[in-house]
């Protein structure tokens, strides 16, 4: 279908035929219950309304900025992916549905499978629903931009970016909510620490000879020294003498792909770079080409 219709006048009758045209073609693909994300300037893909809802967004406020090439790229593609790294970078959204579903994809194929529902919810499942409503819940009473959820994590974004420490992001939600009482923040940073963790955000701690020689996991979870040196694990009672802070890798990079900024940035080394003789990035490394030798699967998917 030819897409410059978008830029018809959204009161036009071509405009209005073409855009029943569209719907009918985008909720046939990517609805799921009757909804998808809506595409308008004001949701930007963050929030997922019937047809009727996305209709009357569309009339109103028009597509978001980079929508129309979204859907072009889209098409000459044959891809029926949700990704929108297409969008322009100021329009990012949080894409918490997909969050959520890489979290707990093995609750969601249990609830979903020829068992049916469990009778009892597990304790995954249970963390899984609560995730849920707080994506749901609107910062504050319409709200449009963001959920309780989203708000959280773009705010641990800002802690990164920023290097503020966890004082001060303390402070910060502090401030907030004193000058925002509507708003559903959480009161500490703990709290908003436990609310990521349920995301697959947090780290492991694994407690360590104090010499290094193992981690106590595994068959030595349950020791108290280690026969070769005989340095005990605790310093005192029930406090270890050395703790390995384990911040697992996967979750991480499947986070990164979650935002079109920084899933951009993940693939720059293979679309952006400049491959010359020249090392500039690891990529142009001996050590990587040697790599993308051994595992030619591997390197195709960049």
């Amino acid at each position: 279908m030819d897409q410059n219709w978008m830029n018809f006048p959204r009161g036009s009758e071509g405009f209005k035929a073409a855009l029943n045209i569209f719907l009918d073609g985008y909720f046939a693909k990517d609805a799921i219950g009757g909804k998808t994300f809506c595409p308008c300037k004001k949701c930007s893909m963050r929030f997922c309304h019937s047809r009727d809802v996305i209709y009357d967004h569309l009339i109103v406020d028009g597509f978001v900025k980079g929508f129309r090439e979204w859907v072009v790229q889209r098409e000459a593609s044959s891809s029926t992916s949700n990704d929108m790294s297409g969008i322009n970078d100021q329009n990012t959204y949080d894409d918490i549905d997909g969050l959520l579903h890489d979290t707990f994809i093995e609750v969601e194929e249990g609830l979903d499978g020829d068992q049916g529902v469990p009778s009892e919810p597990n304790e995954e499942a249970r963390k899984f629903y609560k995730l849920v409503e707080e994506g749901k819940q609107e910062l504050y009473p319409g709200c449009k931009t963001f959920s309780m959820l989203s708000f959280i994590i773009r705010l641990f974004l800002f802690q990164v970016l920023n290097g503020l420490s966890n004082a001060a992001f303390g402070d910060l939600l502090e401030l907030l909510r004193e000058a925002f009482p509507m708003a559903r923040l959480p009161k500490s940073y703990n709290e908003s620490k436990n609310i990521i963790k349920d995301l697959g955000l947090d780290y492991k701690k694994i407690h360590a000879c104090p010499n290094d020689c193992i981690l106590y996991r595994k068959k030595y979870e349950g020791a108290d020294v280690y026969p070769k040196c005989e340095i005990s694990r605790w310093k005192s009672k029930n406090v270890p003498a050395k703790v390995l802070r384990h911040f697992p890798l996967k979750p991480r990079l499947q986070r990164l792909f979650m935002c079109s900024k920084t899933a951009e940035s993940m693939v720059w080394h293979d679309k952006e770079r400049t491959k010359d003789d020249k090392i500039r990035h690891p990529a142009d490394a001996q050590s990587w080409k040697d790599f993308d030798e051994t595992y030619p699967d591997f390197k195709k998917e960049p």
